[in-house]
């Protein structure tokens, strides 16, 4: 009778010493395991010595040596996967189709985009501690150096998630007010809409639609907006639309315009200059080569600089171009293109004569306002008396 209490009471203890393993001490120290004693294996796997599977397999080994719940290992084995294979505690926010912008402001605050309607996530990091080694770790993932030299950094990643390109900016503690790392992380669907789903999502109508096909195909056009409004969904639809026999060469800083179905389309992005490299390739230089390159059509994905310059240098000397740009109104989208414009020409040019220029090669401007094309208007020429575009109204919401 002793005998058999003794044993009741010790399955007792070794189901309450389970559950007082939590998956955070198993993931803890798993970590360490990894970053010491089995370090050789994390370095065969940066080096693709070994598969994700096989890396795995190696995992579920040691994770048999620990005396836990069933379930909490599995939480735990789930938690190191996305620690070394995704983002992390951030992975679900990530994999969320409804989720288009992540904010990391602090290791407990973390802000979300979801259906267009911005809320606090439900998920944070343990400590501050772990945030800022989650930091780290995404730099080092992507190749990125965030010294004091690099405070603020930009990049992408189109490897690590099936459905999303990830465009990163990462701001480090030497220029934030208190203190803490930034991440702000913008999702860009892999399997972007094209015309006929964002007829299908309200965007625009199809009869919209149809004259905006036409217009690009033709005429060099920008498309504008605010943060979030829509400018890269609907330039990355309208190229879907362009002939197979025309030769597009796509630049912008980051992965966001992609092709699904184009066979003639270049790629480039810029490179920033970093601590160890001086090397560096933006925009504007990305630009000059699309002038001496035998492409039909010319894209800028966003113009934030002295790239505006040979944007607009593109389409007066014959290709036809489109990009997109801040702007709160389609009228003060040339207005915003001259301003970055002139930083680059110097005294070549002044205000009205790039104007004019625009007016020249320029066909039509486009607004898009909370996921909808909100105003089309027409180039019409130049008015010499008032020094401005001429416009005329296509569409208006």
């Amino acid at each position: 009778m002793l005998g058999k209490e003794k044993r009741n009471r010790e399955v007792q203890q070794d189901v309450a010493g389970k559950m007082n393993l939590s998956k955070d001490d198993i993931f803890k120290n798993l970590i360490i395991e990894y970053a010491s004693s089995r370090m050789d294996l994390i370095i065969k796997l940066r080096q693709k010595r070994i598969t994700d599977e096989e890396f795995m397999a190696y995992v579920d080994e040691s994770l048999k040596k620990i005396d836990a719940d069933t379930e909490v290992i599995d939480q735990a084995r789930l938690m190191f996967y996305q620690y070394v294979f995704r983002y992390f505690r951030l992975t679900p926010l990530m994999e969320d189709p409804e989720i288009s912008d992540i904010h990391c402001i602090a290791y407990n605050k973390i802000r979300i985009k979801k259906r267009g309607k911005r809320q606090e996530a439900d998920v944070q990091f343990a400590s501050n501690q772990e945030y800022r080694e989650f930091i780290d770790r995404v730099a080092t993932q992507n190749g990125v150096n965030i010294s004091n030299l690099n405070a603020i950094q930009r990049f992408a990643d189109d490897e690590t998630d099936k459905n999303f390109i990830l465009r990163f900016t990462l701001i480090t503690p030497i220029v934030t007010t208190y203190g803490n790392p930034y991440l702000i992380i913008r999702k860009f669907p892999k399997n972007f809409p094209e015309i006929s789903d964002l007829v299908q999502e309200k965007f625009m109508s199809q009869q919209l639609a149809d004259t905006l096909v036409d217009r690009f195909r033709t005429g060099s056009t920008l498309i504008c907006g605010g943060n979030s409004d829509g400018k890269s969904t609907l330039l990355n639809a309208l190229k879907e639309t362009l002939p197979e026999d025309m030769a597009v060469m796509v630049a912008q800083q980051a992965d966001e315009l992609t092709t699904k179905h184009h066979p003639d389309m270049i790629f480039l992005h810029s490179l920033s200059e970093s601590a160890e490299s001086a090397v560096k390739y933006d925009l504007e230089q990305l630009s000059i080569a699309s002038l001496t390159m035998d492409v039909d059509f010319f894209i800028i994905g966003e113009v934030k600089g002295t790239e505006a310059m040979y944007l607009i240098n593109a389409a007066y000397t014959g290709q036809i171009s489109a990009a997109t740009v801040h702007s709160l109104s389609a009228q003060a989208a040339p207005e915003k293109i001259v301003d970055y414009a002139l930083q680059a020409s110097g005294n070549k040019y002044n205000r009205a004569e790039l104007l004019k220029m625009i007016a020249d090669c320029y066909h039509t401007v486009i607004n898009v306002k909370d996921y909808k094309v909100y105003e089309v208007l027409e180039i019409d020429g130049w008015d010499d008396v008032t020094q401005s575009i001429k416009y005329k109204s296509l569409y208006h919401l």
